[in-house]
């Protein structure tokens, strides 16, 4: 050990002639610490969003949908196919989406309706993990039966089946606004569905607008024929479906066009990444606080310490060796108060995982509890940052003691 680390080490534990700078340095490392505690915490926080808001998408939502500049898509089994046999695509399956009203005898609300196929949607999305009751095999309406139209079925998120006040086995009529053409003329066209099951989504704003049907039963409500809006596609990795994207797109060519999930959702993600990078400049502002402190606890321990370091530069120590004790003492206070911080960061983090006792108003925020996930890279940009300001409040004090002169020092001693 150097002899500038073991004075360091002395000027930083050792009794001090006046009390009030080592509260003052206790109060740096405790501003240190709570700065590193905050950014993990939030920073942990603001991960958690990200993630379980684009897990919940994407249970509803494909990571690739394909769809035609034209309207609707007639050669869909075709483009299925073509998806299928592409590099980097599990499964595909058509869709139909349109705004609708739902009308239950009791209430009225506006919803999405979403034509799928049961027999492939469940490999594209997560329909089938978030049905709380019902199957999908009963959207369709049974066959040779004269009341098959009446009875065709559908699945309600459970906040709409809430709104409408309707549970599974009940009717409702779907209201489709392009309905026919008569002679006094366009006339919104109905039709009546059972209502055959319940999903949770765990989104707010999926659960409260959206219904899912046959495809068929879309494909005659609305009157279309044989058409869809579109294919839907699950990709092997999510953070490739930009790539997958683009080959299908190259591979269909006009009129089809290509989207992936981060096009689809990228204002809301984009929202989210600068959030995250404002909260982390915000929140170093802390730690700049407690490299204040660090910068007047150094310069009133060099007031302190005038004689011993005219002692030492009379004994022979160089101006560098000065500058570093000084330094070194800084950055000791600066890792101390990080480490506590990561300890206490890790800490809260854990109990927030753990006991989820932070509950969220559902019709306000997307999900309804705080969820928390740690990325080791923030963790790590997170701790040099502390200590790389820290280091920097030591240049001006360190500087200071180092332009010291022993005789103008001791000349009054």
């Amino acid at each position: 050990m150097n002899f500038e680390l073991i004075v360091s080490l002395r000027y930083l534990l050792g009794k001090r002639r006046h009390a009030f700078i080592s509260l003052i340095t206790l109060i740096s490392m405790a501003g240190v610490a709570v700065g590193v505690t905050a950014l993990i915490v939030v920073l942990a926080v603001m991960n958690g969003f990200q993630e379980d808001l684009r897990d919940r998408i994407l249970g509803v939502t494909s990571h690739v949908v394909i769809g035609h500049f034209q309207g609707n898509i007639d050669d869909y089994e075709a483009i299925v196919k073509a998806a299928e046999a592409s590099e980097g695509v599990v499964a595909a399956t058509p869709f139909i989406y349109t705004q609708v009203m739902l009308n239950s005898g009791k209430n009225i609300s506006g919803a999405i309706v979403r034509g799928i196929d049961p027999e492939t949607s469940h490999r594209v999305t997560g329909i089938r993990k978030n049905l709380l009751e019902g199957d999908l095999e009963a959207l369709k309406p049974p066959s040779g039966s004269t009341e098959a139209e009446h009875r065709a079925g559908i699945v309600l998120g459970v906040e709409l089946a809430k709104n409408l006040g309707v549970g599974t086995g009940d009717y409702l009529t779907v209201i489709a606004p392009s309905g026919r053409l008569t002679p006094v003329g366009r006339v919104p066209k109905s039709q009546m569905f059972r209502v055959v099951g319940l999903f949770q989504s765990g989104m707010y704003e999926y659960d409260n607008t959206l219904a899912y049907v046959h495809v068929e039963s879309a494909q005659q409500l609305l009157g279309i024929g044989d058409v869809v809006s579109g294919v839907e596609v699950r990709v092997e990795d999510i953070y490739k479906a930009h790539a997958v994207a683009e080959r299908l797109r190259e591979k269909l060519g006009y009129p089809y066009w290509v989207r992936d999930w981060m096009q689809m959702n990228q204002n809301l993600f984009s929202a989210l990444k600068l959030e995250k990078v404002v909260m982390f400049i915000i929140l170093t502002l802390i730690v700049l606080v407690a490299a204040f402190n660090i910068v007047s606890s150094l310069i009133m321990m060099v007031m302190e310490k005038t004689r011993d370091i005219a002692i030492l530069k009379a004994m022979g120590a160089s101006t560098s060796s000065i500058r570093r004790i000084f330094v070194l003492e800084g950055l000791m206070i600066g890792v101390v108060g990080t480490l506590f911080g990561l300890a206490g960061g890790f800490s809260l983090c854990g109990l927030l995982k753990r006991y989820q006792f932070i509950e969220l108003p559902r019709d306000v925020y997307y999900i309804s509890t705080l969820p928390v996930r740690m990325e080791m890279t923030d963790v790590t940009l997170i701790a040099l940052a502390a200590v790389a300001i820290c280091l920097g409040a030591t240049l001006y004090p360190s500087g200071q003691a180092a332009k010291l002169n022993p005789a103008e020092a001791l000349r009054y001693e």
